[in-house]
C-alpha cells in the first residue's frame, strides 16, 4: 500500500516539474517573441529617421551606439557583479576581438543598414538583413571547408528565389528597388553575420551584456572619428527625435535585454523560431503607417527568404 501512495505521489510530483519547465519554456519564448516584434517595430521607425535626409547616417550611428552602449553598462553594473565588469580588457586577445566586434559587426552593420533603408525601404532591407544566417554558412564552406550539406544548397537556392521575386516583384525586367539598396541590404547582411560569429568567444567566457555593451560604446567611438556627435548636430524635427530616441530603446536596449533575459528560460533553437516575426512585423508596418505598397510576389519572395532561413537554422549546426 505504501508503495502504491509513493508511485502515486511520485507521478504526481513528476507532472508538477513538468507543468513548471513548460511554463518556463513558454516564458522564454514569449520574452523572445516580444523582442523581436520590438525589433520589427524598430525597424519601421527607423525608416523614418533614414528617410529624413536632414540626418546624417554617421551621426545617427554615433548618437545610436553610444547612449545604447552608455545604457547597457549602466543597467550591467546594477545586475552584474562589480569583478566583471572590467574583466574582457584583461586579455589583449579578448581586447581585440572586442574592437573587431564593435567595428566590423556593430558599427557596419547599423552603417548599412541604414543606408539600405535610406535608398530603399524598412521591409526590404531588414529581410535582406535576415538573410545573416546564410553567409555565416557561406563563410564557413569558404574558409573553414565544410561540408556542403543538402540543406546547404536547398537554403541558397530558396533564399536566391526569394530575393529576386523581393527586389523585383515578379517582374524581372526591372528592379523594384533601387540596386544601390539592394548592395547597402547585402551589407548588412555579411556585416550582421559577422555581428554573430566574432564575439563568439568573448560571450561563452563573458556575461552577453557587457560584451554588447562595450561593443556599442567602443563603436560609437569610432564612429566619431568620421563625424564627432556634436559637430554639425541636425536640426531634429519632433518626429525625427522621437525616432532617435525611439530606435535606441526599442532596438538597442528593451529587444536586446528581453533576448538575453529569455535565453535563461528557454533554448536557443526554440528563440530561433522568432526571429521571422521580426522581417513580418516591419513589412506589416510598413504597409500600414509608412505607405509602402506591396504585391503579392513581393509578399511571396518574403516568405520564401523567411523559411529558407528557418530551414538554415532549423537543421545546418553552423548557423546556430
Amino acid at each position: 500500500m505504501g508503495l502504491i501512495v509513493f508511485c502515486k505521489n511520485r507521478r504526481i510530483e513528476m507532472q508538477e516539474n513538468t507543468k513548471k519547465i513548460k511554463k518556463t519554456m513558454n516564458k522564454g519564448f514569449l520574452l523572445a517573441l516580444i523582442a523581436s516584434i520590438t525589433w520589427g517595430v524598430s525597424g519601421a521607425v527607423q525608416q523614418i529617421v533614414a528617410k529624413d535626409m536632414n540626418i546624417p547616417a554617421m551621426w545617427f550611428v554615433g548618437v545610436r551606439t553610444i547612449a545604447a552602449g552608455v545604457i547597457l553598462l549602466a543597467v550591467a553594473l546594477v545586475v552584474l557583479p562589480k569583478s566583471e565588469f572590467f574583466s574582457i580588457f584583461k586579455s589583449w586577445k579578448e581586447t581585440l576581438t572586442l574592437f573587431a566586434f564593435s567595428i566590423f559587426g556593430l558599427f557596419l552593420n547599423m552603417y548599412t543598414f541604414f543606408y539600405a533603408i535610406q535608398q530603399g525601404n524598412a521591409s526590404t532591407a531588414t529581410i535582406l538583413q535576415y538573410l545573416s544566417p546564410l553567409f555565416i554558412m557561406l563563410g564557413s564552406i569558404i574558409f573553414m571547408h565544410k561540408k556542403v550539406l543538402r540543406v546547404d544548397i536547398i537554403s541558397f537556392a530558396l533564399a536566391l528565389l526569394g530575393v529576386v521575386l523581393l527586389i523585383t516583384r515578379g517582374d524581372f525586367s526591372r528592379l523594384a528597388i533601387p540596386f544601390s539598396s539592394v548592395l547597402w541590404g547585402i551589407g548588412s547582411g555579411v556585416t550582421a553575420a559577422l555581428y554573430v560569429v566574432i564575439p563568439q568567444r568573448l560571450i561563452a567566457k563573458h556575461n552577453g551584456l557587457l560584451v554588447t555593451g562595450w561593443g556599442m560604446l567602443f563603436a560609437g567611438i569610432f564612429s566619431n572619428f568620421f563625424h564627432p556627435v556634436w559637430v554639425n548636430v541636425p536640426h531634429l524635427s519632433k518626429t525625427g527625435l522621437m525616432g532617435v530616441i525611439g530606435v535606441i530603446l526599442l532596438s538597442n536596449v528593451i529587444a536586446f535585454l528581453l533576448m538575453v533575459f529569455s535565453t535563461k528560460f528557454t533554448t536557443a533553437a526554440t528563440i530561433s523560431i522568432t526571429d521571422a516575426v521580426q522581417p513580418f512585423t516591419t513589412l506589416v508596418l510598413s504597409v500600414m503607417f509608412l505607405s509602402l505598397s506591396v504585391n503579392f510576389w513581393e509578399i511571396l519572395g518574403a516568405v520564401i527568404v523567411i523559411v529558407a532561413i528557418y530551414v538554415l537554422n532549423r537543421f545546418d549546426e553552423t548557423t546556430v
